[in-house]
């Protein structure tokens, strides 16, 4: 969590997670600009870097290797990091539009998200050719072809892989895809010759931009490797198995990959920004839109206007630098500085089999030296962003001391708008007076309430699912809600509240209300209404109205999807975000359906149907320590309702049932077993554990919580046994949004956990057994 002491003044927004932002990133994380929020939209936790792809391809370097990890570059940047697609720019509104969640307004943009292929005037080719970029998505297509290639049947003869496009980035990926298929078809005692590579292009020769000796040297390599290229072949049709040539030429091929003609995406054709004939954004030397001051482009998407530059991996890269001189100098209002691109940059390029080519305007040479060469290089570029410093955050103070000296600095900055501080933001008048409220102090009682008007404007967005039983609800002027009870049923109740864990309030949302569902779910019960409780740091009112639309947009996604009508709550100000949900649900009065933790027989099984480890996974990702697929994964599964399951595991004859959350499995089970006069084996081997869980107590990172849930370790009659087992301390790790914990009779085992993961419950799995209470104290046994 980005700390929430500093009132936020401005909103950052990067779209993508390029070349040139991954920079901008580093560069606002060793000198963060107080008062501003980074936000970053991007589909991809994983962000390639360019120029180690084609060692990857060729099976030289791993994917974490050639991939900078952008949600934990995020979480060191103190940036949001929203995994969703951004499909369209409302700049009157000054609002992103993605595809999967509320619009997310800025008050200055920048967009790095690559290019496009622009294939849709070539018949047959989206269906069947598999593009390149945007490169960020390009390793599955990658792990798609390979899998074909290996499966490819002996009786069909040999495998044809054709790649479209001459310049560099084709040259590297067919000599790369090669080197690695050939190899791979080698391990499997197949012959490497079955597999034919095919480059066409339509210009007159390969790398039209490099000088005469370097396209010799590849044009050499490529006849020695047995590639076959084809010159003026521009292909205007893909179908099945064959490619079509403008000038009535056909070639076969089994895999067709596309790395020409790119453009700009669609969407920003309706963005009303300028843009050049390819749809990049055409941007001024300070890499800002020609038409809108708050719009910067870098990158491939950008075009600058002065004169072309080659759609190349080094420009990115360099316009980092730049690019963060010139946000943070726009967010200060001071004037920007230019760009400069380089007349002639290095090119190194590689041939697949750790040898590369050199090339800088008239000169070029190549060796395997080179390649060493080029290898060191990108090492070191990825160290900036894999090797990140170590923050102190452990130490006594340390958030403290820096939030004060923060605001001491922006109240400064604030109190002098117009009188040169140079490290000021440029606020408006009224701006300013909110930001000195906000940062002075606050009124407690009913003076700690959010404003009318930003609590009814965000509010006003809000449609709850309408419910006949719900007399009063949300949008009707009363001091609380009047909600009808049905005859015949009994109410359940139930209350959570916990702060964020995670910037993205828009996800917090849904993991929260998912969380405060869960009780009614594992009770066996049917929601009815919500009431909400929310706490929200101070700050403009802009700023405020937008973190309650985002949170209780997805929180009221997740209500309304099951069936729960969000009827009333309070918002209070307070130092960090916080939301919490009173639930109410109905049962039948004669309890017939309902599930208890104190119902387990002997001889029943037990199931869980999520993985474990949120605990120490996200206590992790406080430290910058998790990976950001990890934490993703996670969130994936925090998400996930247990409404579905709970139903499955009734009509399996559950016999007990609980969600798993803060006590952890052994404190959640030690629950059950009590009540029901029982006891448990577990088997350690079965539990179902997120990615990485077991890698973040390994290095001993533990939520804080873990201390008190481990006491409960008298509970296992074995445990000496286990202390050295890796997952032993996962025993305790406190859950956030678990799956439900539940006891099954045995013969319904099987097709229950069939029936879980069929509907979507992928890791359901029986963790062991319940047997009649023995003589030992200690109700659980471990097994391996």
């Amino acid at each position: 969590m980005q700390s929430s002491h500093q009132p936020v003044l401005r909103d950052l927004v990067l779209v993508g997670g390029g070349h040139s932002h991954v920079g901008v990133l580093r560069m606002f994380a060793m000198k963060p600009e107080p008062g501003v929020r980074i936000t970053v939209i991007c589909t991809d936790i994983d962000t390639p870097y360019s120029g180690m792809l084609p060692g990857y391809i060729a099976g030289h370097y791993s994917f974490d290797e050639v991939h900078i990890d952008l949600g934990r570059l995020c979480a060191f940047a103190g940036a949001r990091l929203y995994q969703d697609a951004a499909v369209g720019i409302d700049r009157q509104n000054q609002r992103v539009i993605c595809k999967n969640r509320p619009p997310v307004p800025y008050d200055l943009l920048s967009v790095n998200i690559g290019s496009t292929p622009q294939v849709q005037n070539v018949k047959g080719a989206q269906a069947l050719a598999v593009p390149v970029k945007p490169i960020a998505q390009f390793n599955q297509r990658w792990l798609a072809l390979m899998d074909k290639a290996r499966q490819w049947p002996t009786y069909r003869g040999g495998m044809t892989v054709a790649v479209i496009g001459g310049g560099a980035g084709g040259v590297e990926l067919v000599l790369s895809m090669q080197h690695r298929l050939r190899n791979e078809f080698k391990a499997m005692g197949r012959n490497p010759e079955d597999l034919k590579f095919v480059l066409l292009t339509s210009g007159d020769s390969v790398l039209p931009t490099h000088n005469p000796g370097v396209r010799q040297r590849f044009a050499q390599v490529l006849q020695e490797r047995n590639v076959e290229v084809h010159t003026h072949a521009e292909v205007v049709q893909v179908s099945p198995g064959c490619l079509h040539t403008r000038d009535g030429r056909t070639f076969d091929a089994d895999e067709t990959m596309w790395v020409t003609q790119a453009g700009g995406p669609a969407w920003l054709q309706s963005s009303g920004l300028t843009l050049d004939d390819k749809g990049f954004i055409l941007v001024n030397p300070q890499l800002q839109s020609l038409n809108d001051p708050l719009v910067f482009a870098a990158g491939d998407i950008a075009s600058f206007a002065e004169r072309p530059l080659e759609k190349a991996g080094v420009f990115a890269v360099r316009m980092g630098k730049p690019l963060a001189d010139n946000l943070r100098r726009s967010l200060r209002g001071q004037k920007l500085v230019a760009y400069k691109p380089q007349r002639h940059w290095l090119a190194l390029i590689s041939t697949g089999n750790r040898y590369a080519v050199g090339s800088r305007g008239s000169w070029g040479f190549g060796g395997d030296w080179v390649w060493r060469w080029k290898d060191r290089i990108d090492r070191e570029f990825m160290r900036r962003f894999t090797e990140l410093p170590t923050m102190d955050a452990n130490a006594p103070g340390t958030h403290l001391r820096t939030a004060i000296r923060a605001m001491g600095q922006l109240l400064r900055d604030i109190l002098v708008q117009g009188k040169a501080p140079t490290t000021r933001l440029s606020l408006s008048s009224e701006e300013s007076l909110q930001a000195i409220s906000a940062i002075a102090m606050r009124c407690g009682g009913c003076g700690a309430k959010v404003g009318a008007n930003v609590l009814s404007r965000a509010l006003g967005q809000l449609q709850p699912v309408e419910r006949a039983d719900v007399l009063i609800g949300l949008h009707s002027p009363d001091d609380a809600a009047v909600v009808r009870v049905p005859p015949g049923m009994a109410v359940v109740q139930t209350v959570d509240f916990f702060r964020a864990f995670i910037d993205d309030p828009y996800l917090f949302g849904k993991v929260a209300a998912n969380h405060a569902l869960g009780d009614i779910f594992a009770m066996g019960a049917e929601p009815q209404t919500a009431t909400a409780v929310v706490t929200v740091p101070p700050g403009l009112e802009s700023k405020v109205e937008d973190l309650l639309t985002q949170m209780m947009g997805g929180a009221i996604e997740v209500l309304n999807a099951a069936g729960c009508a969000l009827v009333g709550g309070h918002t209070g100000e307070g130092a960090e975000l916080a939301l919490g949900f009173a639930i109410n649900g109905l049962i039948d009065e004669k309890m017939d359906g309902v599930m208890r933790k104190g119902g387990m027989q002997a001889g029943d099984v037990l199931l869980l149907t999520k993985p474990m480890g949120t605990g120490t996974l996200f206590a992790a990702h406080a430290r910058h320590a998790a990976k950001g697929r990890w934490i993703a994964a996670a969130l994936q599964s925090m998400v996930q309702s247990n409404q579905t399951g709970a139903k499955i595991l009734h009509s399996h004859g559950a016999t007990a049932c609980t969600d798993l959350t803060g006590f952890g499995l052994l404190g959640h089970l030690v629950e059950m077993t009590r009540p029901s006069g029982v006891d448990a084996e577990l088997t350690m081997s079965t539990l179902p554990l997120l990615d990485g869980a077991v890698d973040c107590v390994k290095a001993g990172i533990v939520s804080s919580l873990q201390p008190a849930n481990v006491r409960l370790r008298r509970a296992l009659r074995n445990a000496d046994e286990f202390v050295n087992d890796p997952r032993y301390p996962l025993l305790f790790d406190p859950q956030t949004a678990g799956g439900l914990l539940a006891s099954v009779p045995a013969v319904q085992a099987a097709a229950c956990v069939q029936a879980l993961k069929t509907a979507g419950y992928a890791h359901t799995a029986i963790i062991g057994r319940i047997t009649a209470q023995g003589d030992a104290i200690e109700p659980v046994l471990l097994k391996t």
